[in-house]
Parts: structure tokens; sequence; C-alpha cells
């Protein structure tokens, strides 16, 4: 029955790359594969377990219990994500993204490229690379308006975004894993692994800068200049922001998971739209008798823009390899790939690989029960290097490729041929630098 599921797996999983060709929604055959695995699991009474780090062992425990646990931890990623999201999209509605838009005065392609990609970093490490990568495409669809150009750009900020978040430990949710598991300490990751991110970011950009569809400058639009001011835009816009940031501060305060910071951000953003837009304090509903713009809630036009489909891939995806860890078959294939490949660089670098195609969360807890190293030794520094920048090597590798891929219709193999060996030189070119520091410097 294992080898069904992993099948299964395989085949979703080809379903998800082939959506442009089979014309059918990434979401449908990714949620199909979870609720199929699942269903399976509970048909044929599978043991399910539970990866205890501390012993290094796994843990029996009961179905119910295992899938309410792994519904937990995506619903904590889900509901941050719809806060995030949900903040973007009423930073839109004030039309605040137009005020960073006047600030961007060049037309280079390439010196846009490298704004946006150095953005990209520096933000992932304040506000994660997923609400990131989130703002900078919403921004990007406002300045650049050939969409085939934005899917450069695109695709280069998911690269840039997942270098920026594996130095931080609020930068990525692999890095805030180990931190939280005490195998990192701040000032030691940082110094660890951020002339690698570096090195991961800059030289994919530079090769990037010569290539074809960064030459010249973008398309305008020529419209008049008031045409996007709104008199809250950038009151909302900083305001949006600073919620946003404000995150890892009240994580750091009160130890709480981020999506409760998120939500009490939210809910402050909230207030000052329904205040700006002079509505009443009632989200839930519409003046239907009123022109729609001016009298209904921020909040609920915010709600109804918010990619829905990618949410449901996010569940999807995420359960689907919770079926695959609950199985002990992720913990396994650690341990038998640290068997067959001694070399704890190299089992590393694959797991940086396979998180292209793997979600980087399992493969993280697995690897936090493979190795038994003392807090801040170099192996936990690289995995999370590993983790945090392979997954550019496929849009689907990682949360902000997934964002980026709902939010631009990025197509699978489009990425694959187009960016996938930029994201690779970069990853293979960080890791090398930190292998070099390790050796030679620490």
């Amino acid at each position: 029955m294992e080898t069904v599921i992993i099948f299964l797996f395989v085949f979703g999983y080809l379903g998800i790359t082939l959506e442009h060709n089979l014309k059918v929604d990434k979401l449908i055959p990714a949620l199909s594969m979870m609720a199929l695995m699942w269903a399976i699991i509970s048909l044929a009474h599978l043991p399910v377990f539970e990866v205890n780090t501390e012993l290094k062992q796994l843990d029996p425990a009961h179905i119910d219990e295992i899938l309410l646990h792994h519904l937990g931890k995506t619903a904590e990623i889900i509901i941050f994500l719809l806060g995030a999201m949900t903040i973007v999209e009423i930073i839109d509605y004030f039309n605040g993204f137009y005020t960073i838009k006047n600030f961007i005065k060049t037309k280079s392609k390439k010196r846009l490229l490298w704004i946006f990609s150095v953005l990209a970093f520096i933000l992932s490490a304040i506000i994660d690379n997923l609400t990131a990568t989130i703002v900078l495409v919403t921004i990007l669809q406002k300045v650049v308006l050939n969409r085939d150009t934005r899917l450069w750009f695109a695709g280069l900020i998911i690269v840039a975004a997942n270098a920026g978040g594996a130095w931080s430990p609020i930068g990525d949710v692999t890095t805030t894993m180990l931190w939280i598991g005490n195998k990192v300490t701040t000032l030691k990751l940082i110094s660890y692994v951020l002339i690698p991110s570096i090195v991961c970011l800059v030289l994919p950009v530079i090769i990037a800068s010569f290539l074809p569809a960064f030459r010249g400058e973008i398309d305008t639009l020529k419209e008049d200049d008031s045409a996007g001011y709104h008199k809250h835009g950038a009151s909302m816009l900083y305001l949006g922001l600073s919620a946003i940031v404000f995150v890892p501060v009240f994580k750091t305060l009160t130890h709480l998971p981020p999506y409760v910071g998120m939500m009490l951000s939210l809910a402050i953003v909230a207030t000052f739209a329904e205040i700006f837009s002079k509505a009443k304090i009632n989200i839930t509903s519409i003046d239907a008798e009123s022109d729609a713009h001016q009298t209904s809630s921020p909040v609920h036009s915010s709600l109804s823009k918010i990619e829905l489909p990618s949410i449901l891939f996010f569940l999807g995806i995420l359960l689907a390899v919770a079926a695959l860890e609950s199985l002990g078959l992720l913990f396994h294939f650690a341990e038998d790939l640290n068997a067959t490949i001694p070399n704890t660089d190299i089992v590393v670098s694959l797991l940086g690989i396979a998180s292209a195609v793997i979600d980087n969360v399992p493969l993280v807890a697995a690897s936090m029960g493979m190795f038994s190293m003392p807090p801040d030794d170099p192996i936990w520094h690289l995995i999370a290097y590993s983790a945090g920048t392979g997954g550019s090597i496929l849009i689907v590798g990682s949360a902000a490729g997934v964002v980026a891929m709902g939010m631009e219709k990025i197509d699978f193999f489009w990425y694959f041929k187009k960016i996938s060996w930029l994201a690779l030189i970069g990853f293979t070119s960080g890791f090398l630098t930190f292998i070099l520091m390790r050796d030679f410097i620490f």
C-alpha cells in the first residue's frame, strides 16, 4: 500500500507540473492526491508515526491525532498567508503601491532587475520570503506592463527572496524551525549563511543581466500622473508594511506563532482602512444601495481578490507531503541516504536539491533527526542554507515560488527552462562558498 501512496504522489505531482498541458488547474491534482493518500492510509489501517527529533526515532500515533497535527501546522501557514495577502490587497485598494512605483524612475530593465532583486533579498529577511514575494510581485505588476518581461523579473524575485530568507531566523519557515529547535542561534546563523546567500543572489542576477530579456527599457503606460493617486495611498502603504514588519517583533515578545501577530496586524490595518474609506466598521456586509468602492468594506473587497486556488493548492500539497512523513517514508529515506553516503556535505546538498521537488519542511524535520551535532554546528547552518535556497530550482519547490506561480500564472516548464539553471548556479556557488568559509575561516 505504501507503494500505491508513493505512486499517487508522483502521479499527482506530474499533474501539477503538466497543468497547462492538461488544461486542469493545479489545485485539482493537489487536493485529489492528498485526499486519496490519506484515505488509503485510513482504509488500509497503515501505521502512522510522529518524528521524535530528541530520541531520533518514530513514535507511533493515531491517524486522527497525526492528521490534526499536520492540519494545524498547515493552517498556521495558510492563515499567515491569508493575513499577508489581505494586507497587501488593502494597500492595493488604496493604490498604495503607486507610491513605490513613483520612486522607480528608471526604465532600464537591467537596473530594475537589480532594484527588485536587492529589495527581495532584504525584505525577505525581515518579513519572510513568502510575504516579500507577494509585495514585490504586486509592485512589479504596477511597474512592468509587458507580461513576458514581467515573468522574468518574477523568476529572479523568487531566487532573491529565497536567498534572503535563508540567513534570517524569521526569513524562511525552515530556518525558523531550526531556530526554534535550538539548532542555530541568530548571530551564528547570520555569520555563517549571510555571505553564501549573497553569492546565491548576486551570481544569477549578474548572469541574468546579460540575457536578452533584460536588455533595453520597459514599456510604459502613458497615463495621467494622478490616475493612480489616492490621498491615503502612502499612509496605507507605510502602515501595511510596518504591520507586516511588526509580526516577527510580536513573535519575539510573546513567543506565539507568527500567524497570531499577522492577525493582529491585519486587524489594525483593517481598522484604519475602514476609517480612511469612510465606511461603517463592518467587514461582513456591503451597502448595496451606494457606490461599492466608497461604502463597501475595503477588507471585504480585498478578501474577494485573494487567489483562493493557490491557497487550496498549498493545503493539498502540504498535507500530501505530510502523509509521506507520517508513514515514516521521509525519515527512513533520510536515514538510508545518510548510511549510503557518509559525507554529510553531499547528503545536505542532496537534501537541498530534493527541496526543489519535496516540501523542505518535512525534509528539515527529518534532517533534525538524522544528525546529533550540538547547537550551532556548521551542519545546521548548511541545512538552513540548502533547504532555503534549493527550493528556487523549481517553481513549486518553495512557498515564494508557489505564490508567484499563482499571482502571475507562471508555467512550470517555462520556469524550468528559463530560471531553474540560474537558480542552480546560485545554489551551487553559495554552497561552495559556505564550505570554503567553514574550512578556512571559521
